[in-house]
């Protein structure tokens, strides 16, 4: 497990990023993430099944960014890829079209990471993919965002992943994903930069 990290820089908050026992603060995890996602009431209780579920699995990780008064405002967590998951049947088609299905293999899956907007551009995020993804024994990660620039994409390109497939169609899903994988461990900022 990865050791509480506190957070360094100029418009850093008060946050220790360490590991977190995610399955009894979901709600309080969910509430970051329906803030940092927009996610609806009805969105928040499918989830809610979804996250207990994978936190089931005995190789899930979670790590958390908590403020010094205990409140979680950011969370990654994720946990090797298997084949036969939900996740890793929808993309495998998309991959194989782009000779990339090997990455499903011996790879540590990003299954969410979200801090809460005011505590957004900190430097949270990264500290938590980091933390999570130092601490597994895989060589690589992988993981799914929308297809589209954003802040999320950005930080995960400047980590080293790169996209492996592009327009995913999860089912119910608004907007299509783009899958996007990186060997470990993933880059860090040049000193400086």
């Amino acid at each position: 497990m990865a050791a509480a990290v506190p957070q360094e820089g100029p418009a850093a908050p008060d946050a220790e990023i360490g590991p977190v026992d995610l399955a009894a603060r979901v709600d309080e995890a969910l509430r970051v993430q329906a803030a940092a996602f927009g996610l609806s009431q009805d969105e928040i209780d499918v989830r809610r099944h979804i996250v207990l579920r994978h936190l089931e699995h005995p190789h899930a990780r979670a790590v958390g960014a908590t403020t010094p008064d205990g409140r979680l405002v950011g969370f990654v967590y994720g946990l090797p890829n298997e084949r036969a998951q939900w996740w890793s049947t929808v993309v495998e088609p998309y991959l194989r079209a782009t000779g990339s299905d090997g990455w499903l293999d011996d790879s540590f899956v990003i299954t969410e990471l979200h801090v809460h907007p005011d505590h957004q551009r900190r430097g949270i995020g990264r500290t938590l993919i980091t933390a999570i993804t130092d601490a597994v024994g895989h060589p690589r990660s992988i993981l799914s965002a929308i297809d589209k620039d954003s802040p999320a994409r950005t930080l995960y390109r400047s980590l080293g992943y790169r996209d492996l497939a592009r327009q995913v169609v999860f089912p119910s899903a608004p907007q299509p994903y783009a899958v996007m994988g990186a060997p470990l461990p993933l880059l860090r900022a040049r000193p400086g930069a």
